[in-house]
């Protein structure tokens, strides 16, 4: 399945089902197949997105430090490779999108 967002304005911004599922829970919007982000939404929407950006990366660095002590204390590391695209670039064509449309007083649906 795919999540298709759509919005007056703009172009469409398409998203794999567990990519776009991962974002609309973290915005607090229910991931079925059909929905609606009111204008009045997406501050938070975007605020929730950028949080969960910041405590991604922040765990991503915590990983590499103790990794990187590890190495240093002659210990085994296991390297684990980040897994796949980080959430900041699967969420800023989505964010970007909201920010528009939050300017145009549109909002964004997808499903339908």
């Amino acid at each position: 399945m795919l999540y298709r967002f759509k919005a007056k304005n703009t172009g469409d911004v398409v998203m794999l089902e567990p990519n776009g599922r991962q974002v609309l829970e973290i915005m607090g919007k229910d991931p079925g197949p059909k929905g609606i982000v009111l204008v009045a939404q997406m501050p938070a929407a975007i605020a929730a997105l950028e949080a969960a950006i910041v405590k991604e990366e922040a765990e991503e660095r915590e990983r590499q430090a103790e990794a990187e002590r590890k190495a240093k204390a002659g210990e085994a590391v296991s390297i684990n490779p980040p897994p796949g695209v980080a959430l900041r670039h699967r969420a800023l064509p989505l964010m970007q999108m909201m920010a528009f449309c939050q300017r145009q007083g549109d909002d964004i649906v997808w499903g339908v």
